[in-house]
C-alpha cells in the first residue's frame, strides 16, 4: 500500500512538470443579503465566439436554465462555463492547477462521458447544494484535474467542488479565482490581483445593487498589456429574480440584460455575445492576432515542423552514430538530436497552450511546469542561428555528406529563420 500511494504522488508530480495551464484567468463573487444572492463571473479567455444559451426543462421534475461559453467541446457543443436554473442554482467554472494533495482514488465511480452533458444535467435537475453533492459524488469528478467549481443556491449555502473533494460553505461574501481552496494558503490566493482586489471591495463595502456589482466585475477583471485581452465575458445572475447581466470583453460601460423565465418561454435559443454589442477595439485587435489556434496555415505549419524537427533528430542521430569517423562536422548531427527533440516539444507548446502568445514574456504558469522553462527557446534558437548558419554553409560545400543529409539540413534551417519570424511577431523576444 505504501509503494503504491508513493507511485501515485510520484506519478502525479511528474505529470504536473509536464503539464501546463490552459492559460485562462478567470474569478468569481457571490453575495447574499436577506433572501437575495447575486453571483458574479469573470471569464478570462481568447475565444472568440462566446454564447448564451437557455434550455428549457426536457421532462416534469427538472428545471429551465441558461448557460455561458466559449469553448466548443468536440461533437458534444459549447462547454458551460457558468449559468444559472430556474431554481435559483447557480455554477461557476474556474481553470486551476492540478492539486498535489487530497488524491483520491475515483475508479470504481460512474465515468464522465463528456462534460457538456454532465455540467448540464446538473443545472437540469437539481435545485439545492446537497442535491449536487449526491449528483457528483456518483462520479469520477477528477475528470476536470484542471478546474474547480463552485455551485451556489438561491439561499446564498455553496458547494465547492474540486478535482478530490467536495465543501460546503455559507459565507455572505465569497471569492474564488483560480486555485483549489482545500490546498491553497491565502498568501498564494492574494498573489492573484482579480482575487485580491475582489477581497479588498468586499472588505470595504457589501451591496447587492447592479451599480455595485458593475463596480466589483469591474474591479476583478483582466487586461494585459500586450493586445488587451483578458476578461472576455462578465456576466451577474441574480439568483432570486433571474435577472442576467452581460458585459462584453471588459468594457463596463454597456451591458445586456435577460429574464430567464422571460427567455426560457420563448424556446431553446442563443445569442452570440459579440454580436449583441457595439464593436470593441481591443477584442478586434484580438481577432486579428494570428496565432495556431485561429488560423489553420498556420498551425498546419507549425504541425509540419514539429514531424521535421522529430525526423531530423532520429535521422541525424543514427547518421551520425554511423558516420561520425568519417564525416566532417559530425559533431552538426548529433546536436541536431537534442535541439530537434526541443524544438518538436516546443510546437506541441505552442499548439497546447495558447497563453503563451498573450501573456508577459517569459511566460510562466501560474505554478511551475516545463513551460516556466520553455519560455526561453525561442531565445535559444536566436542565439544558435548564426553559428548554425555559418556550419551550414561550411557543409553545403562539402562532398561527404550525402544529397538528403543536406537537403534535410536546408529544410531545417528554413523553418528556423521562419520560426524566428513568427516569434518575433508573437512578441516573444520583446522582455521590456
Amino acid at each position: 500500500m505504501i509503494k503504491s500511494n508513493f507511485l501515485k504522488t510520484v506519478l502525479t508530480l511528474f505529470f504536473l512538470l509536464l503539464s501546463y495551464s490552459n492559460g485562462y484567468t478567470c474569478s468569481m463573487y457571490k453575495i447574499t443579503i436577506g433572501n437575495k444572492t447575486i453571483v458574479g463571473t469573470n471569464f478570462d479567455a481568447y475565444y472568440t465566439a462566446p454564447r448564451i444559451w437557455f434550455e428549457n426543462a426536457v421532462q416534469p421534475g427538472t428545471y429551465g436554465a441558461a448557460f455561458s461559453g466559449g469553448r466548443i467541446s468536440g461533437v458534444h457543443g459549447y462547454a458551460p462555463q457558468s449559468g444559472m436554473n430556474e431554481a435559483g442554482l447557480s455554477f461557476s467554472r474556474l481553470a486551476t492547477a492540478t492539486p498535489q494533495t487530497n488524491i483520491m482514488d475515483m475508479s470504481r465511480k460512474k465515468p464522465i462521458p463528456n462534460e457538456c452533458s454532465y455540467l448540464k444535467d446538473i443545472l437540469h435537475t437539481c435545485k439545492t447544494v446537497e442535491e449536487v453533492k449526491r449528483y457528483i459524488s456518483q462520479y469520477n469528478h477528477s475528470f476536470f484535474l484542471q478546474d474547480v467549481f463552485i455551485y451556489i443556491e438561491k439561499s446564498g449555502r455553496y458547494l465547492i467542488v474540486e478535482p478530490y473533494t467536495m465543501t460546503l460553505g455559507n459565507e455572505a461574501r465569497y471569492v474564488l479565482s483560480n486555485f483549489c481552496p482545500s490546498v491553497t494558503d491565502a498568501t498564494y490566493a492574494n498573489k492573484l490581483d482579480r482575487y485580491r482586489k475582489g477581497v479588498e471591495l468586499l472588505n470595504t463595502k457589501v451591496d447587492t445593487t447592479p451599480e455595485f456589482c458593475k463596480a466589483l466585475s469591474d474591479s476583478m477583471h483582466v487586461c494585459r498589456k500586450k493586445i488587451g485581452d483578458g476578461t472576455l465575458l462578465s456576466s451577474n445572475w441574480d439568483l432570486k429574480t433571474g435577472n442576467i447581466t452581460l458585459y462584453f470583453y471588459h468594457d463596463y460601460t454597456k451591458a445586456i440584460h435577460y429574464n430567464l423565465k422571460e427567455e426560457l418561454a420563448k424556446g431553446d435559443h442563443f445569442f452570440e455575445i459579440p454580436k449583441l454589442f457595439p464593436p470593441n477595439a481591443e477584442f478586434q485587435k484580438m481577432l486579428s492576432y494570428k496565432v495556431p489556434q485561429n488560423t489553420p496555415g498556420l498551425e498546419l505549419f507549425l504541425l509540419l515542423c514539429g514531424g521535421l524537427f522529430i525526423f531530423s533528430s532520429l535521422y541525424f542521430l543514427v547518421s551520425f552514430i554511423r558516420t561520425r569517423k568519417t564525416t566532417p562536422h559530425a559533431w552538426v548531427k548529433i546536436t541536431w538530436f537534442p535541439l530537434g527533440m526541443l524544438m518538436a516539444f516546443y510546437m506541441y507548446s505552442l499548439f497546447r497552450n495558447v497563453g503563451i502568445f498573450y501573456n508577459p514574456v517569459p511566460y510562466q504558469d501560474y505554478v511551475f511546469t516545463i513551460q516556466n522553462i520553455m519560455a526561453y527557446v525561442p531565445f535559444l534558437v536566436l542565439f544558435l542561428i548564426i553559428p548554425l548558419a555559418i556550419t551550414y554553409w561550411k557543409i553545403i560545400q562539402t562532398k561527404t555528406w550525402s544529397v538528403f543529409s543536406k537537403l534535410l539540413l536546408t529544410a531545417n534551417h528554413i523553418a528556423l529563420l521562419i520560426l524566428i519570424g513568427w516569434f518575433a511577431y508573437w512578441g516573444l523576444y520583446t522582455i521590456f
